[in-house]
């Protein structure tokens, strides 16, 4: 919290360059459905929440855009290519994903329902596993080191290393 006891979220790209801060009420996190948000993600649909009530700013870099209609850009980072905005004349959305704390955004709203995809209300029927239990990918898996910006605020990334 702020020391008007204002929420602050903060959140950024897999790789670090692009973060973000966002201080006071967020909009009502959603997801859409459809047909570009489904392409601007490279996935089933776009979760987004609006910071246009909140208090916003670019910490580390920007991200670079892509006018994807007349009236909407997209906003990803131009080294990893993480999807971070939907930027309308009227509005500032962010991926939730993007978030470093996404478990406090649950959608609450779904958009452009005409192009859900069918297989969506049944995945939660698919088994489940945990990464570790994948046997294909143990050996892979093994001796992975991420080097994924962590989720809170660092002074600089990536960082220095010994030597």
């Amino acid at each position: 919290m702020s020391l008007d006891n204002q929420p602050i979220y903060t959140g950024g790209c897999q790789c670090g360059a692009v973060r973000f801060r966002a201080e006071g009420a967020l909009g009502e996190p959603s997801i859409c459905h459809c047909r570009m948000c489904q392409k601007a993600f490279g996935n089933f649909f776009a979760p987004l929440v609006s910071v246009r009530e909140a208090k916003f700013g670019w910490t580390r870099g920007e991200p670079k855009r892509f006018q994807s209609s007349n009236h909407v850009r997209r906003g990803f980072c131009p080294r990893c290519g993480t999807p971070l905005t939907y930027e309308s004349p009227d509005d500032l959305a962010l991926a939730i994903g993007a978030f470093d704390h996404p478990e406090e955004l649950a959608p609450r709203r779904q958009w452009g329902v005409e192009a859900k995809l069918p297989y969506l209300d049944t995945l939660h029927t698919l088994p489940g596993g945990r990464t570790v239990e994948d046997a294909d990918a143990g050996t892979f898996l093994a001796d992975i080191v991420s080097w994924q910006h962590p989720d809170h605020e660092t002074d600089q990334w990536p960082p220095r290393r010994a030597g």
